[in-house]
């Protein structure tokens, strides 16, 4: 194979990572020894039925939460290493999140919401709004900037949480079930736009969803199932034992 034909490191390197939580006085496990590797530019699908660990492995990968063991790596830093100030510091920078309610603030217009990441900023007032125009123009909401989330449809309110994501041109976006809430119609326009920022914008993507075909447009996907994870061909080959 010649060096131009070597495939990219893995940006996010995830080795031996385990999970559990406490109810009352039981342990109950999440995920169990889970190694992965996502390389830049990949766009991943996690499937797998409720309460199998898929929203618990996407905030660890984003550094919502901490592992009981194990490592993750991103473009060789381990985040799971990191102190609260460090981290946040990390997801500020490098993370967009979009989630299946939107989160918008209501009392807040398109424009402001799409806004709010960057007054934690130093960019100027004119920088910033250069920025949130830009991004209302890339998810096709620039004549709605000015209207509140009630006075907008579920897909439209979608996209503007993804344009809250991409405000900060983040390395990477986390997806937990951006459909979910959404009309067939709808929800193909909020999967076309992330069709648009992985393969134009070459954002990393990793997507929670329980639709199937909202994974159809992900690179690959994968399952997580009693807290283990398997790819499409090991969950076929148990299916036929």
């Amino acid at each position: 194979m010649h060096a131009a034909e070597r495939p990219a490191p893995a940006l996010i390197r995830i080795r031996n990572l385990a999970k559990s939580y406490r109810r009352g006085g039981q342990v109950v496990p999440v995920l169990t020894d889970i190694t992965l590797d996502v390389r830049a530019g990949d766009f991943l699908g996690l499937m797998g039925p409720s309460g199998s660990g898929k929203s618990t492995l996407l905030n660890l990968i984003a550094g919502i939460d901490k592992p009981d063991a194990g490592e993750i790596l991103f473009d060789g830093v381990d985040i799971t290493r990191l102190g609260e100030r460090e981290l946040a510091d990390w997801r500020a920078g490098t993370v967009g999140f979009v989630f299946q309610f939107y989160n918008l603030m209501p009392v807040l217009t398109a424009y402001e919401n799409v806004e709010l990441p960057l007054t934690l900023t130093r960019l100027s007032r004119r920088e910033r709004r250069a920025h949130v125009e830009a991004a209302l123009a890339l998810v096709g909401l620039s004549e709605r900037m000015a209207h509140y989330p009630a006075e907008l449809s579920g897909g439209q309110q979608q996209r503007v949480a993804i344009a809250r994501a991409i405000i900060s041109d983040p390395r990477l976006i986390v997806a937990d079930e951006p459909t979910g809430d959404l009309d067939r119609h709808s929800a193909a326009e909020v999967l076309a736009l992330m069709d648009r920022l992985n393969t134009d914008l070459g954002k990393t993507i990793v997507m929670v969803t329980h639709d199937r075909r909202a994974a159809e447009r992900a690179h690959a996907i994968m399952y997580l199932d009693k807290g283990e994870l398997s790819t499409a061909a090991d969950v076929h080959e148990r299916s036929v034992r």
